[in-house]
């Protein structure tokens, strides 16, 4: 409801170590909001790196060519992060962080 998340490809077995999660424009909550709440439960996140690298610092006075809005760079950006699932985690600690975000977002997954 409040968020996208990734899903496997057909015939692909991936091996999750982290799990991208990007909150829709409905979403009641802010990223920083949500991160800040998983962080005070001690579940670690992580932004997904640079999002549009337009926009970062380092591309002040750089010679670059756009092609469209970029809009799904600056939503990754804005609204991406990313949660560890490496194997070293039981399942009772992912469902913890699971629960953790679902009840922040009032939604079950």
């Amino acid at each position: 409801e409040f968020v996208n998340l990734p899903e496997a490809t057909e015939h692909s077995d991936p091996s999750w170590f982290g799990f991208p999660i990007t909150l829709k424009d409905n979403c009641p909550v802010t990223r920083l909001d949500l991160l800040t709440y998983l962080d005070q439960n001690k579940i670690g996140t992580r932004l997904l790196f640079a999002g549009n690298l337009t926009r970062q610092p380092y591309m002040i006075g750089a010679n670059y060519r756009i092609s469209g809005e970029l809009t799904n760079t600056d939503n990754v950006m804005n609204n991406t992060f990313w949660i560890g699932v490496q194997p070293a985690l039981t399942r009772e600690m992912l469902e913890f962080a699971a629960s953790k975000i679902e009840s922040y977002l009032g939604v079950n997954f």
